[in-house]
């Protein structure tokens, strides 16, 4: 991470979005990349260190910018480094700037007030390749000699074609940043000029289409009768959509159907190790603190980096093949209608993977209400942690016929949207005021999607998220683990006179034993914080149908919504060792009952704990990345409010309205 103390010169990676700076900073960085956010801030800053002939220097990726005039987040963090205006990072020592060839005069704009910060500058030309097949030349030369400063054209996806910018770059040094020369500043007139419609820019604008018209000598698109054919499908009100569903449903196909093999393969190995440990040292509590707390809490975190790994790829690859842009043109106008805007609709979708890459996806959204509010109801999707929760219930309800189990666990999904879509509204009419902005973007032109590009982008997210989130999950892993083991309890007599039948029973020894351990973690569960507050909690669930067992479950799946399917092995009778889907577990289930010899999973009370997991926070690392992006615990505490809230009274209504229907 660079600080303002670092003995490195600071050269500073600046361009409009969709310039492709991400793709030249991988290039000219290789892996000597360091990621993190600006203090105080969710922007994401990303820094790496250039070898320049043997001089080093690091290079700071600032997030995209149309203009110094800062609109969003982003484009404040990078015009206060840029000006010097934050002590968290020094102010550059030199400028490599990024040039769209395809575009050119959009991007001499925000040059015109760079080159004003007066700082050593290097242009770099970029998607020459493209601009040439679309018939567009622009003489470097000319437009170096216009700007004062070296213009370097490059494909930024070819490592060699870079090669040119690094001798470029080598020259700050060669020549001395101090005397390195500085572009040529916009005239006065032009910094200060009020067009006829009283626009301040345009002077600027002007001044842009000037240079635009003197240096490119063909502005004729060879293939924009392609580009407007995709467009006339890709960005169809109807058509659109469909592609939009049917593009992100294959990634979501992907991510549910590839991620299962290494997923499975990471619990394989976390759960070998655990049974390694358990086998090397001796049955105390600190076995059970690294199996069950430290062991089983980092696989509980890395068993959804598959997930969000491949999450992060095709949204890359998405991202760099210019379509992204036009899935959020296209469900802008549905997403306005609760008061959203378009961009919000991927990070919704990607929420029934996980709600944390769904969180973290956000910062693709500009307006900090709209980011707000998205962070908000993004949990209410429902994520693949609930899908054992419904199999569960579906399964108790409807055991031999799948087409209803299908249509519930259907209207679970469609309650979760729902549910999200509506409290968006109430949000931007209420807590979060004002209307969505409209959304005014930049179509980028097509490209083959960068690999190189997009493998280093995933790696960089998910490093960031086993650093930022890992600690605090594995925190809250801990702490559950003594919340369920203490205080400490004798064994209950039943299981010491099983204990005892077993010396006597050698052949029914195994058997014996088994159901003494699994009355004695029973009855230690119940005795534990865990079952006290179980047991304290249970006036306030019994409306919903819920007995103190139940709220155990509900208490411990804050670690993650699927623990309540083995707290629920435990609690009544079955044992951990169970397999969550095994008929075992259903049957135990079924012949749960309550003080008075009635049935505990009635229809009642399966669907009112349906729709309480489908709406309830109930995870605990979704807080603590609620947190991490928006800065302050008090969002993560109003998003688990009413989240309980609402989940509550959901739950409530749906309990006793099917009992006032004579539904048992």
């Amino acid at each position: 991470m660079t600080d303002p103390g670092s003995p490195r010169p600071l050269i500073a990676l600046i361009g409009n979005p969709n310039a492709g700076k991400s793709t030249l900073f991988n290039s000219l960085t290789g892996l000597r990349i360091q990621t993190g956010n600006f203090p105080g801030t969710t922007v994401a800053r990303k820094t790496g260190v250039l070898d320049l002939a043997g001089v080093e220097a690091d290079l700071l990726d600032l997030p995209g910018m149309y203009s110094l005039d800062a609109a969003t987040p982003d484009e404040q963090v990078s015009a206060s480094v840029l000006l010097g205006e934050t002590s968290s990072v020094k102010r550059p020592d030199a400028v490599l700037f990024l040039l769209d060839a395809t575009n050119l005069d959009r991007n001499l704009f925000l040059l015109s007030q760079v080159v004003e910060c007066e700082l050593p500058t290097i242009c770099a030309l970029n998607m020459t390749d493209l601009a040439e097949k679309e018939g567009i030349h622009v003489d470097a030369d000319k437009l170096a000699a216009r700007l004062g400063c070296p213009v370097v054209p490059i494909v930024a996806r070819d490592p060699q074609s870079t090669e040119p910018l690094r001798e470029a770059l080598a020259g700050f040094f060669q020549f001395g940043l101090e005397s390195y020369p500085r572009p040529h500043k916009p005239s006065e007139e032009v910094r200060c000029g009020i067009g006829c419609q009283g626009c301040p820019f345009h002077g600027r604008f002007t001044w842009s289409e000037q240079i635009a018209s003197e240096v490119v000598t063909s502005q004729h698109r060879a293939h924009s009768h392609t580009t407007d054919k995709l467009d006339e499908v890709l960005t169809h009100p109807i058509a659109g959509v469909l592609g939009f569903f049917g593009i992100i449903g294959f990634v979501f196909f992907l991510i549910f159907s590839i991620a299962s093999v290494p997923m499975d393969l990471i619990d394989t190995i976390f759960g070998g190790l655990g049974g390694w440990v358990e086998s090397v040292l001796p049955d105390n509590d600190f076995r059970s603190l690294l199996v069950d707390g430290i062991i089983g809490g980092v696989g509980g975190i890395v068993i959804f980096l598959p997930q969000i790994c491949i999450l992060f790829f095709f949204l890359a690859l998405l991202e760099d093949t210019g379509y992204l842009a036009r899935a959020a043109f296209v469900m802008d106008r549905l997403m306005r209608k609760v008061g959203l805007p378009g961009t919000a609709f991927v990070p919704m979708l990607s929420g029934h993977a996980c709600a944390i890459p769904a969180i973290m996806a956000t910062r693709v959204i500009s307006d900090p209400r709209d980011r707000l509010a998205t962070i908000m109801v993004v949990p209410l999707m429902s994520c693949s942690a609930r899908l054992p929760v419904y199999t569960m219930i579906v399964a108790l309800l409807f055991p031999n016929t799948p087409g209803k189990a299908a249509l519930l666990i259907t209207g679970a999904y469609l309650l979760g949207i729902g549910a999200a879509l509506l409290v968006a509204f109430l949000l931007k009419k209420s807590v979060l005021p004002g209307e969505s902005k409209p959304l005014i973007l930049e179509l980028p032109s097509y490209k083959v999607p960068n690999l190189k590009n997009a493998f280093l982008h995933t790696g960089e997210k998910a490093g960031a998220f086993l650093k930022q989130a890992g600690t605090i999950i594995l925190l809250i892993s801990i702490g559950l683990w003594v919340l369920a083991t203490y205080p400490k309890s004798e064994a209950p007599a039943e299981a010491l006179r099983l204990e005892q039948q077993a010396v006597a029973n050698p052949e029914q020894a195994e058997s014996l034993l088994q159901n003494a351990h699994y009355l004695t973690d029973q009855h230690a569960l119940a005795n534990s914080f865990a079952g006290r507050l179980g047991h304290f909690i249970e006036p306030v669930v019994a409306p919903l149908g819920f007995d103190w067992q139940i709220g155990i479950g509900i208490i411990s799946s804050f670690a993650a919504r699927e623990v309540i399917v083995s707290t629920l092995s435990v609690v009544y009778g079955l044992g951990e060792d169970s397999s969550e889907d095994a008929p075992g577990l259903l049957n135990a289930l079924e012949r749960a009952k309550r003080v008075d010899g009635t049935p505990i999973f009635t229809t009642a009370t399966c669907l009112s704990l349906l729709v309480f997991y489908v709406l309830a926070m109930q995870c605990l690392p979704t807080q603590a990345v609620t947190r991490q992006e928006t800065g302050s615990w008090k969002w993560a505490a109003f998003q688990l409010a009413y989240m309980t809230v609402l989940a509550y009274t959901a739950s409530l209504v749906t309990f006793q309205g099917l009992r006032a229907l004579g539904i048992a």
